[in-house]
């Protein structure tokens, strides 16, 4: 799963806003303010965590990897807005690595590396800043309370492009990897989509859904982006606020 996020062009001290524009998929993605709806993205709340300086523009997507954003037109609508001195985060590898579904594969060798590596040069292109993000974890304790890796070589194909690229990181992989430890296999349900029939009407039958992730989760995990963008990107960091 790769996210990207992009900051418009701006000039500190002048009234045009920098623009941080997010790609990526559902973990990110904006999801409808409906009555009973549990599920949110935390690239849905990170506007209320910046000042009026700064907008954020979320066109992460369920779903998405880094070539079905590209192939869906998607990613050429955000790459037409970007300004100089803008901000793109791109955070993917969920669905990358579903060999099954061949319109949203890209191996972690190969496929994957060269997607981000192009997404890092078109954004360059514009004048806009790259920034890459690992995938978040999934939530998959063993039967002794070990966290079971589910993303394979894809992290570390998002450190290996960001190093070579000389991309800022923010390695939200190993952050919410710390964050589920911290918490272990009961607390961390309140991060995902845990809750019993009848509780959200969105979901009658109720839910054990360790990828996606509640509200709680949204907010504690751009708890940690914010973390990860203030040591990475430090000329923003006056801009988040207290």
């Amino acid at each position: 799963m790769v996210l990207v996020v992009l900051c418009g062009a701006f000039t500190w001290g002048t009234q045009q806003q920098v623009t941080i524009f997010l790609i990526g998929d559902s973990t990110v993605a904006n999801k409808p303010y409906r009555v009973s709806n549990p599920e949110r993205g935390w690239g849905q709340v990170l506007q209320l965590y910046v000042d009026e300086s700064i907008a954020v523009e979320n066109h992460a997507l369920n779903g998405r990897s880094t070539k079905s954003f590209r192939d869906e037109g998607h990613w050429e609508k955000v790459r037409a807005r970007i300004k100089p001195g803008d901000y793109v985060i791109i955070e993917f590898g969920h669905n990358d690595q579903k060999v099954k579904s061949p319109d949203r594969y890209a191996d972690p060798e190969v496929g994957f590396p060269s997607q981000l590596r192009q997404y890092v040069a078109e954004t360059r292109e514009k004048g806009g800043i790259p920034v890459l993000a690992t995938p978040i974890v999934r939530r998959k304790f063993d039967e002794r309370g070990y966290l079971v890796e589910t993303h394979g070589q894809y992290p570390d194909a998002v450190r290996k492009v960001a190093q070579q690229e000389n991309v800022p990181l923010l390695d939200m992989h190993a952050r919410t990897r710390e964050l589920l430890l911290e918490w272990g296999p009961e607390r961390s349900k309140a991060l995902f989509l845990h809750f019993v029939p009848g509780q959200y009407e969105a979901k009658p039958e109720g839910a054990a859904d360790d990828t996606h992730l509640s509200g709680t989760g949204a907010f504690k995990l751009c708890d940690l982006a914010v973390a990860e963008m203030k040591r990475e990107l430090p000329e923003l960091a006056g801009h988040f606020k207290p």
